[in-house]
């Protein structure tokens, strides 16, 4: 039986007051393997900066992904303690990365959605500086703010590389935060930058602005707009197998998005160990006066076209790759790059 009519009846238009989200899933389904023995110390860090470094316009989904119970009491406590944090989604089973991110991402209505791993360390300003790199690039669908000097190696840069050679203008600079880098390959546990990547990374610019090209995901910003040229079937990988290439980053190519990351480096990736730095760091974080920014409103998302952007795959394949170094010596990098 029904008595009465549903008051929300009476007020069903949806008001979103926050304008960017930040969506984190966590699988750490113990604390005795080696593996994740420095788990949930390593989570602590995470949200901790996360919720230092944010703007009041911003809201965070948690997504647990089967992880053990440690771990689900302390999430339980960041929902109940902290109001950004708006959602908490458990699951008992491990749905795997991209469809935990999914989960949220499909079902919200901000128009600025950050994704991010569970050991990853928010540094001041990094809110700030990728929403400033999508006003300054209306193209831009993807942006990071961690660079890397290697990621115009990227397969998802036609859109990008083409808006570089026709619209905007592209050339070597200086890297900013090379201890950026630096502390990118430590955490990996491999080297992956020679002494010149170090040194020098590819621009993108315009008269608003300039950014590095290309960019990974494990901590990356997107327009929600770009999600509707996504897959639309479940992804069948827990991790890796190319789910992250099909379902965030080619989504943004192929519908004729920017891939770009900001000049400056201000994330870290942490891996599984924790460290006597990152401590440090954190007291940093939370000693330093944050001026939260936002903005007052989003240019529409344009895509430069299906056409430019199999322009793009060709001269990407051309000069970035068959004809990179005579192209590169060109734009004034002499050594090997």
């Amino acid at each position: 039986m029904r008595i009465g009519n549903n008051p929300e009846k009476e007020q069903n238009i949806l008001e979103v007051d926050a304008y960017h989200r930040v969506v984190i899933p966590v699988y750490i389904p113990n604390l005795t393997e080696a593996y994740f023995q420095d788990g949930l110390k390593i989570l602590k860090l995470c949200f901790s900066s996360l919720l230092k470094t944010i703007h009041p316009k911003t809201k965070v989904s948690i997504i647990n992904n089967a992880s053990c119970e440690e771990v689900v009491v302390y999430l339980e406590s960041l929902y109940q303690q902290n109001e950004v944090i708006d959602q908490l989604f458990n699951s008992k089973i491990n749905l795997g990365k991209v469809n935990a991110l999914y989960a949220a991402i499909k079902s919200n209505l901000e128009p600025i959605i950050t994704i991010a791993d569970a050991d990853v360390m928010f540094l001041p300003n990094w809110q700030q500086e990728v929403e400033n790199t999508m006003l300054a690039f209306p193209e831009c669908g993807m942006v990071s703010p961690v660079p890397s000097s290697i990621a115009y190696r990227g397969k998802y840069l036609n859109s990008t590389v083409f808006y570089a050679f026709f619209k905007g203008k592209l050339r070597f600079e200086n890297v900013k935060s090379p201890e950026g880098l630096v502390k990118f390959q430590e955490s990996v546990g491999r080297e992956m930058y020679n002494k010149n990547h170090l040194e020098k990374y590819l621009v993108v610019s315009n008269k608003k602005g300039e950014a590095v090209i290309g960019c990974g995901h494990f901590m990356a910003t997107f327009r929600a707009e770009v999600f509707q040229k996504a897959p639309n079937d479940i992804c069948k990988f827990k991790i890796v197998g190319g789910s992250e290439n099909n379902y965030l980053d080619k989504p943004n190519d192929v519908g004729g998005y920017l891939r770009l990351a900001t000049l400056r480096n201000y994330g870290y990736h942490l891996g599984n160990k924790k460290e006597d730095w990152m401590d440090d760091k954190l007291d940093e974080i939370n000693t330093s006066k944050i001026t939260h920014h936002t903005i007052k409103s989003l240019p529409e998302l344009k895509s430069i076209g299906s056409f430019n952007h199999k322009i793009g795959r060709i001269i990407h394949e051309i000069f970035f790759k068959r004809l990179k170094k005579r192209y590169f010596r060109y734009k004034g990098m002499k050594s090997h790059y």
